[in-house]
């Protein structure tokens, strides 16, 4: 499943995402960003999370979305953070319920 439109809803401080097959979700930007995957946020060695949660502001948002080839959104994020990738699978994984 591949997104068919990305939207950050900054207002509301949520990603939405409908998906190509129909189906809608959304995440809001604190849980994104917390979620992120990067070496930055992530040990490459021992797969420890290295980011402190409470080191994000909870009003952190989107600055800005670029799209990597056909398999991610690569986010500036207004603390700074540009430096993770979010793959689609992961997008699926932290916007959509346990099926």
């Amino acid at each position: 499943m591949i997104p068919a439109d990305i939207q950050a809803d900054r207002p509301n401080r949520n990603l939405k995402i409908k998906w190509s097959d129909g189906t809608e979700s959304s995440v809001d930007f604190w849980t994104l960003r917390v979620s992120c995957r990067c070496a930055r946020c992530i040990s490459e060695h021992t797969g420890e999370r290295l980011l402190n949660p409470d080191d994000v502001p909870r009003d952190v948002s989107i600055e800005s979305m670029d799209l990597v080839g056909g398999y991610a959104i690569k986010i500036r994020w207004t603390d700074g953070h540009d430096t993770g990738l979010f793959t689609w699978e992961h997008l699926r994984d932290v916007s959509l319920p346990p099926a």
